[in-house]
């Protein structure tokens, strides 16, 4: 059984930045001071959310090391120390805690495509028998990874470590939490993925026991609301929240079509995929929110990719209120006169 009972709501925090892309580490903390305001169990620094592939090793260590003092008692921490190189990881897992963060995020090595087993054996247990401190939650995100460690060696590997204290599931595959669950009764296993929380959490055969959100970051209460009625069997009252909250939770990734227009004058119509953190940003930045830009390679929005997000906060703004208006309260902005400021939205998106 794992060492740590790891469940409810945690923000796959943003990272913000400041025009010149240096980190605004007072951004970070007014963030986190409202994360714990709003009843956040925990809060992930540096996840890709955090846009970690951007952040240099001293930034990545650093943002890690303000984070847990942030934070202080007020919530827990997970730190983002998942790398392509076991090295790496190695070394940013040694400084998570020696800044006193003994619960880490191991994403599965991206790129470079290791094998399960590889996966088990080089990656994670390398690091397990090496820290023996550490406590890890297994990330697995295919999409991002390329590759995926198997529910079977997650199970083994679990067997020989109790310091595996959960799965963030980002698969999209409710048969493998399903195995997941078979192989592993005891395991946490995390939603990676807003828009299936709700599924994961009420499916009996897969009984979640939480989710590592990005749409938190700036609807914390609603998703806390949402996952603790859940984890207390309460699923009527959860679904109505997961109801309010459907719109936001379907634009952490945004597809647009816009079009091009070719060296001979012909426009050819072509579908954008702003992922993840390019639109929790935008809607960030519009609701007067600490975020600042992605760093490249991630960009702006396309004309079209804003309005799907004007449209969606417009929309939940006007029948659930209670979901944004905390912002209002804690970050002293009007919403819905930022909402209709044209300006703001206009600093979002690539000029025509």
């Amino acid at each position: 059984m794992p060492v740590v009972d790891f469940r409810g709501s945690w923000t796959a925090l943003i990272t913000p930045f400041k025009e010149d892309y240096s980190v605004d580490f007072d951004g970070l903390k007014k963030n986190i001071d409202f994360q714990i305001d709003q009843g956040m169990t925990g809060v992930l620094a540096v996840g890709t959310t955090g846009e970690s592939p951007t952040l240099r090793t001293e930034e990545h260590n650093q943002v890690i090391s303000k984070v847990h003092q942030f934070a202080g008692n007020g919530c827990d921490v997970l730190a983002g120390t998942g790398s392509n190189s076991t090295d790496e990881a190695l070394g940013h897992t040694r400084h998570a805690l020696k800044a006193g963060v003994d619960k880490v995020l191991l994403v599965d090595c991206y790129y470079n495509g290791p094998s399960s087993l590889e996966l088990r054996r080089e990656y994670y247990e390398t690091i397990l028998g090496k820290l023996p401190e550490v406590k890890i939650v297994v990330y697995v995100i295919p999409g991002r990874s390329g590759t995926a460690i198997s529910p079977v060696d997650i199970a083994v590997m679990s067997g020989t470590y109790e310091r595996v204290i959960a799965i963030k599931e980002a698969t999209g595959d409710l048969s493998r939490m399903e195995e997941e669950r078979s192989l592993m009764p005891e395991m946490s296993i995390m939603s990676g993925d807003d828009d299936i929380t709700f599924t994961m959490m009420s499916n009996p055969k897969i009984g979640a026991s939480g989710v590592i959100s990005v749409t938190s970051n700036f609807a914390p209460r609603a998703v806390a609301q949402m996952v603790d009625a859940a984890l207390d069997g309460d699923m009527e009252n959860a679904r109505i929240m997961e109801q309010k909250l459907k719109p936001l939770l379907s634009i952490v990734t945004v597809k647009a079509s816009s079009e091009r227009i070719l060296p001979d004058g012909r426009r050819v119509s072509v579908q954008d995929r702003f992922r993840n953190p390019v639109a929790v940003k935008a809607v960030m930045n519009v609701l007067g929110m600490p975020a600042g830009p992605c760093r490249k390679p991630l960009g702006k929005l396309t004309q079209a990719g804003a309005e799907v997000i004007r449209s969606t906060l417009n929309k939940v703004y006007a029948e659930s209120p209670e979901i944004l208006s905390p912002i209002g309260d804690f970050y002293g902005v009007d919403i819905e006169a930022r909402l209709s400021d044209v300006s703001v939205w206009r600093s979002l998106v690539y000029p025509d």
